[in-house]
């Protein structure tokens, strides 16, 4: 394995943690891909020719995304959720006696 095909290699672990951990943009994401066409695919083409025919992931872009805002999630708040405190546990003798 020659010295570049190890960094290429290590570059596309080190996206693939990138990844998994907090997510990758569109561009990013198209490297990642190209590195893996590149890994397994002809190595007789350019990184910018398998850029191109990693494509375009979709999606909305940075701008777009923080346009936007956050989304509107339905049910409680956390906050909500916490004020309430913790529930009464029912314990085994509620259960047998029927108790509710």
């Amino acid at each position: 394995m020659s010295d570049d095909e190890k960094l290429l290699r290590e570059a596309e672990r080190t996206l693939t943690e990138i990844k998994v951990a907090q997510g990758l943009s569109d561009e990013h994401a198209s490297v990642l891909a190209a590195l893996r066409l590149r890994l397994t695919g002809d190595p007789g083409k350019s990184l910018d020719d398998i850029i191109a025919a990693a494509g375009d992931l979709g999606g909305p872009s940075l701008d777009e995304a923080l346009a936007a805002g956050p989304k509107k999630k339905e049910g409680p708040s956390l906050d909500d959720v916490l004020a309430q405190g913790p529930k009464k546990k029912r314990s085994l003798d509620d259960l047998l006696s029927g108790d509710q």
